[in-house]
């Protein structure tokens, strides 16, 4: 009798840790790479700053949700990630 209630202690302590009830121990998690260029932008805009015109960032990826970039040719690109 005893092992088995070893054996499902197991399985419990295994579901909280995968659950992420254990805090401290954590399962690894899928990370997101960010292109290595830099393009020519002027500056950035974001709807929560309204018109501001923000300082810039190299990439999409590194700019905030929704914002869009300002190039330096007066193209305009659009942050939807």
């Amino acid at each position: 009798m005893v092992p088995y209630k070893i054996w499902v202690m197991s399985f419990i302590i295994a579901g909280a840790i995968l659950g992420g009830i254990i805090p401290g121990v954590t399962t690894t998690k899928t990370a997101i790479a960010c292109p290595l260029y830099c393009l020519q932008v002027e500056y950035m805009t974001c709807p929560s700053s309204g018109d501001n015109k923000l300082p810039p960032r190299c990439n999409c990826c590194l700019a905030p949700k929704n914002c869009t970039l300002h190039l330096s040719d007066s193209t305009t690109i659009h942050c939807s990630k």
